[in-house]
């Protein structure tokens, strides 16, 4: 059994579609074993791929996917926060409801699945986490008022740098990708024009950006605390 335990693990949430489907992926082919989190996620037939259904925003799933990948695959090297919920609406619109639910997904879900990642790699000694934020944080667009977005992403940016400098001693890097819109299911294609002209560059990002953005971080032990925009352009200006 300890052979296996020098493999690599990447714990990847919000992994059932988009770009946490794609993040999945690619940590398969780098050759990492897999635990993917999100509500509606299905069984694995891969042996190196462990699926576990739960709410993020639920302490106890957190918990529970940590636990997994420890008892399963026997250490945690990555893990990606990816599930985000995103609700654009102005911001006297929000309701109770969509606060709750944006809240508990975008910051305690994050607060809560990265601690017990963070222990296990302080055991190991290293890691690296990896938080997808949004432009919108460092440039906001009256087009899209967002302020949900902003007070949990923006956190999470915040809270990246924090954490980057709290743990630079002990092996484990923290960093961010902040991307502009992504073409993934969360966007129907009618709105894809719209979205494509709030880029300066004029169109969508692809999920396999995304993806390539975190690859990158993964293989570049010298960068800690970056927040890397893959968003055509917005976080420069407009």
């Amino acid at each position: 059994m300890s052979s296996t335990h020098s493999r690599k693990v990447a714990v990847i949430t919000g992994a059932s579609q988009g770009i946490g489907a794609g993040l999945v992926e690619a940590y398969r082919k780098l050759g990492h074993a897999v635990v993917a989190t999100s509500r509606t996620i299905a069984p694995s037939g891969d042996a190196d791929l462990l699926t576990v259904q739960g709410d993020i925003a639920d302490p106890a799933t957190a918990e529970r996917v940590v636990a997994a990948a420890v008892e399963r695959f026997g250490r945690v090297d990555t893990l990606v926060n990816n599930a985000g919920l995103f609700v654009a609406k102005p911001f006297t619109d929000y309701t109770e409801d969509d606060y709750a639910a944006v809240t508990g997904v975008n910051l305690a879900g994050f607060f809560r699945i990265t601690q017990p990642a963070v222990e296990r790699m302080l055991v190991q000694g290293g890691g690296h986490i990896v938080n997808i934020t949004t432009s919108l944080v460092d440039s906001a667009d009256s087009r899209v008022p967002s302020v949900l977005a902003s007070l949990t992403k923006g956190g999470l940016q915040s809270a990246t740098k924090s954490l980057a400098i709290e743990y630079a001693t002990r092996g484990i890097r923290v960093n961010a990708v902040s991307p502009g819109t992504i073409k993934t299911p969360m966007h129907p294609e009618e709105t894809h024009a719209a979205l494509a002209a709030l880029h300066p560059v004029g169109r969508m990002g692809e999920q396999s950006d995304v993806v390539d953005a975190v690859l990158y971080l993964e293989n570049a032990p010298f960068v800690t605390g970056e927040i890397l925009h893959v968003d055509g352009g917005m976080s420069a200006g407009h």
